[in-house]
């Protein structure tokens, strides 16, 4: 990880044209926000159920300065080859944007669609260490901190559930990823060694203890990119569409959340596409399974909270149809390590990471018997994250610690 000496080393070279008469430098400041990993409810966010993620402590950074001017300088030194993005706050979004720069840029834009102005711009350089593609949210990293960045830095009075709100604004109209508040949510609302148990339609939450005695929590990125936005996420959006309004030829509901397993069976011929069908009954279950795993983590149930793990993949498997190879070989390959309570894919969908409650003693072998397999049957490697929480955005000191 870089030291604030070193990002502002970068931020020099990168800034430095304009470093005496447009930034001020005593007034840099550095930031910081989480990725996340979603322990269990996939695909239940948008359709109004609950979901149960925590945020990491991977993440993303940011140092920014503020301008005399309302320009906006941005870069990130994952992707150097892109060089410094520049805008002005008061152009109108460009539909046509493309590159990693459409992220902060469609936040500053959502801002200024809802009043919040800023009087001047700011210089930014990003640097973070979620891996890209992974399913573990590094674009409402990104967004989330932007909003973050233009509060502290503009004295905006807004809630950090407003922040959020507003980044997933951004990646929904801006961005163009139909995704659900969770992502956004866990970043900006993530606490240290908790849980989020958030119903997504009510917009309320509570914090779950995040104990696992004797266990860990193990991300495992399968390497295998997936891109949101480019995938079949957003038609899986329109297919809960499509099944929420067949159910309401005979139920009042205003989403599939608002019932459960029992009610969706008795009505469930309402959807006369088997496909549809089978997306809205993985949803239906999922949000059950979100609420018993909450309660089996709260009681220190690791055995129950790692069944319902199972379950879950084998319903975005078999049901919504988001997952693949990769990730079905990942969770094949941790059932077959004895102490590992249970796997699943977690993200999207299409690629991405696996979550994964194991034994402590059971660790190495856990790792080994999947990078064994994995790379016999892929070619390649599987990288492994043992899984440290973290609060969420928030400034961090600018002197080296």
């Amino acid at each position: 990880m870089m030291t604030p000496s070193d990002l502002a080393r970068c931020f020099d070279r990168i800034f430095g044209a304009e470093i005496d008469t447009k930034i001020q430098t005593d007034k840099r400041r550095l930031f910081f926000a989480p990725g996340r990993v979603n322990l269990i409810g996939e695909h239940t966010d948008y359709n109004g159920g609950h979901v149960l993620p925590c945020a990491l402590s991977l993440g993303t950074r940011a140092l920014a300065a503020p301008r005399a001017d309302r320009r906006c300088r941005v870069a990130s030194l994952n992707l150097p080859g892109e060089g410094v993005a520049e805008f002005s706050l008061d152009a109108a979004w460009d539909v046509a944007e493309t590159g990693w720069s459409r992220y902060p840029r469609s936040v500053f834009s959502i801002f200024e669609r809802h009043g919040l102005s800023l009087a001047r711009g700011m210089d930014i350089l990003y640097y973070g260490d979620l891996p890209a593609g992974a399913g573990l949210s590094s674009s409402a990293s990104i967004e989330v901190l932007t909003g973050y960045v233009a509060r502290e830095l503009g004295g905006l009075e807004i809630s950090r559930v407003y922040l959020a709100l507003l980044a997933q604004e951004a990646e929904n109209e801006r961005v163009g990823v139909q995704c659900g508040i969770m992502d956004q949510f866990a970043v900006a609302m993530g606490k240290r060694d908790r849980a989020i148990l958030l119903d997504c339609g009510a917009l309320k939450h509570r914090y779950c203890a995040l104990s696992l005695p004797g266990a860990r929590l193990i991300i495992t990125n399968s390497n295998k990119p997936h891109s949101l936005a480019a995938s079949k996420y957003n038609s899986r959006r329109r297919e809960c569409e499509q099944a929420l309004a067949a159910l309401r030829r005979s139920l009042n509901i205003r989403a599939l959340c608002e019932i459960d397993a029992a009610t969706f069976e008795r009505h469930a011929r309402r959807i006369d596409d088997g496909v549809i069908r089978r997306r809205a009954r993985h949803v239906v279950s999922e949000n059950q399974r979100v609420l018993e795993a909450a309660a089996f983590l709260e009681n220190g149930d690791l055995e129950g909270f790692g069944g319902l793990m199972y379950a879950s993949h084998a319903s975005m498997r078999d049901d919504f149809a988001i997952s693949c190879p990769e990730m079905d070989l990942l969770v094949a390959l941790a059932s077959s390590v004895p102490g590992v309570y249970g796997s699943r894919m977690t993200g999207g969908g299409f690629g991405g990471c696996t979550v994964s409650l194991v034994r402590e003693e059971a660790v190495d072998e856990f790792r080994e018997t999947l990078e064994r397999g994995y790379r016999s049957q892929t070619g390649y490697a599987p990288s492994f994250y043992l899984c440290e929480t973290s609060d969420g955005a928030m400034e961090l000191p600018v002197r080296d610690s």
